[in-house]
C-alpha cells in the first residue's frame, strides 16, 4: 500500500528564518568571545539580551570595536528575531484556523451522509478496509482514537473522527442513525464488543460486522449484537489451505471478493416490499441481461443456496447475488432494490 506524503511540519519560509536566527546567535556569541574577555555563557547571555532589547547592562567593558559590533548586531539581529517571531505566530494561528475549518467542513460532510458505512479502527486491517471501500466508491466515515492513525486517515483524505467509537457522542457525530453498516475493526475484541453494543443500542437496524482476534470471543460478539463476526486467523487459515489444495478455486474466490473483474461487477439485490420481485421466478428477472450470472440466493430463513435453478421462486427477504456488466446491473436495479 502506498501512503500519501504528509505535509511538512515546518514550512520553508520558517525554516529559513529559524536558520538565520541561529546564525545570528552564533555570530553574536562568537563576536563577544573574540572582542571581549567574556566566558561562553556570558557571551551567549549578552547576545540574547541584546537581541531581545531588554536593556540589561554589559557584562564587560566595551571598547570601540565591541560597541560597533553591538550596533551591527542590533540592526541586523533584532530584525531577524522579529521576522522569525512573526512567522512563528503566523504558523500557529494559521494552523489553528486550518484545523478549525477542516473540522467544520468534515462535520458538515458527515451530517449529509445517509446509507453510509462507519469504520471503527484505522490500524492495518482498517486501512485495508478503507482502501477497498474507496475503490468501490462507497461513502464511509473512519473513527480512530489514536492521534497518529487519525492523522494518517486525514492524509488519505478520508472523512475521519478522532474519538472512542464506543462513545455514543462519537457515534452520533458519525451519523450512525442513518448508516447502513458499521465495521468494528479495532485491534481489541473487548473494544469491538463495546462498539457493537453501543451501536446496536443506538440503531438496531444497522448491520454490524465485527472483527474477532480470539476464537473464544466470537460468541460474545454475536451476543452483543454483531450480525457478522469474522476471525482473521480462521479466514487466513482456510484461505491458505484453499490456495494449497485448489489454487484455481482460490483465484476465483479472490475475483469474487474484489467485487469487479474486467467489465463484470458483483452485486446483491434484496426482495422487499418496495419492488415486485416477491413471487417471481429467478429466471424472469434475468431476462434481457445477457451478461448476468446468478451465483446464489440467501433466503430469508438464512439458508444459502448456491447456483439456484431459474424456476426458484423468490420470497420477501431473499437476497440475490449476481455478477454482470454495469449496464445489466443498472437494468436489474430497475427491477429490484440494490443493496
Amino acid at each position: 500500500m502506498h501512503l500519501r506524503a504528509l505535509p511538512a511540519v515546518i514550512p520553508p519560509r520558517l525554516q529559513v528564518a529559524l536558520g538565520l536566527f541561529g546564525v545570528v546567535i552564533v555570530v553574536g556569541t562568537g563576536g563577544y568571545l573574540l572582542l571581549t574577555d567574556m566566558s561562553f555563557v556570558d557571551a551567549l547571555y549578552q547576545t540574547v539580551t541584546t537581541l531581545s532589547t531588554v536593556g540589561f547592562r554589559e557584562l564587560a567593558t566595551f571598547d570601540t570595536k565591541a560597541k560597533l559590533f553591538t550596533v551591527v548586531l542590533i540592526l541586523f539581529g533584532v530584525g531577524t528575531v522579529l521576522y522569525t517571531l512573526s512567522l512563528v505566530m503566523e504558523q500557529v494561528l494559521e494552523g489553528d484556523l486550518r484545523s478549525r475549518f477542516y473540522a467544520r467542513r468534515m462535520t458538515m460532510q458527515i451530517a449529509e451522509l445517509s446509507g453510509h458505512y462507519i469504520l471503527c479502527g484505522f490500524g492495518r486491517v482498517g486501512q485495508e478496509i478503507a482502501r477497498e471501500l474507496k475503490e468501490r466508491g462507497v461513502d464511509f466515515v473512519v473513527i480512530e482514537q489514536t492521534a497518529e492513525q487519525y492523522e494518517r486517515a486525514r492524509a488519505f483524505g478520508y472523512l475521519v473522527i478522532n474519538g472512542d467509537a464506543s462513545d455514543e457522542r462519537v457515534l452520533n457525530q458519525s451519523n450512525l442513525r442513518t448508516a447502513r453498516c458499521l465495521l468494528a475493526a479495532s485491534d481489541s475484541d473487548a473494544g469491538n464488543t463495546y462498539i457493537t453494543l453501543t451501536a446496536k443500542s443506538m440503531n438496531p437496524g444497522c448491520h454490524v460486522v465485527a472483527r474477532c482476534g480470539l476464537p473464544h470471543n466470537e460468541e460474545k460478539l454475536r451476543l452483543s449484537g454483531a450480525d457478522r463476526v469474522l476471525s482473521l486467523y480462521s479466514l487466513g487459515g482456510r484461505r491458505m489451505v484453499l490456495a494449497a489444495l485448489q489454487p484455481l478455486a482460490a483465484d476465483f474466490m479472490d475475483t469474487l471478493a474484489s467485487g469487479r473483474h474486467g467489465d463484470l461487477v458483483l452485486a446483491e439485490f434484496e426482495v422487499n416490499p418496495d419492488n415486485a420481485l416477491a413471487g417471481r421466478k429467478v429466471g424472469e428477472i434475468l431476462v434481457g441481461c445477457a451478461s448476468a450470472t446468478l451465483l446464489g440466493i440467501r433466503h430469508a430463513t438464512g439458508q444459502l443456496e448456491v447456483g439456484p435453478k431459474n424456476d426458484v421462486l423468490l420470497n420477501e427477504g431473499d437476497i440475490i447475488m449476481v455478477m454482470a456488466e454495469e449496464r445489466d446491473i443498472a437494468a436489474l436495479n430497475a427491477r429490484g432494490s440494490s443493496r
